[in-house]
């Protein structure tokens, strides 16, 4: 049986980092700048932005390793 070997896969270790980090990122920004305006939106982003990281650390970090 022939192996099969994987060559460089930086690229797909980066776009796994991009979908775990991203969007967290951008709802906890979003937060921030809607923080005055309405508080409880913001908040509510603020949740959406934990929640997202933990389910984001938790599936794709088990893809790393």
């Amino acid at each position: 049986m022939i192996a099969l070997e994987v060559g460089n896969l930086d690229g797909l270790l980066i776009i796994i980092l991009v979908v775990m980090f991203g969007p967290p990122l951008a709802l906890t920004l979003i937060g921030f700048l809607i923080k005055k305006e309405s508080p409880n939106t913001a908040k509510t982003f603020f949740i959406f932005a934990t929640l997202y990281l933990i389910v984001g650390l938790g599936i794709c970090g088990s893809m790393l390793t």
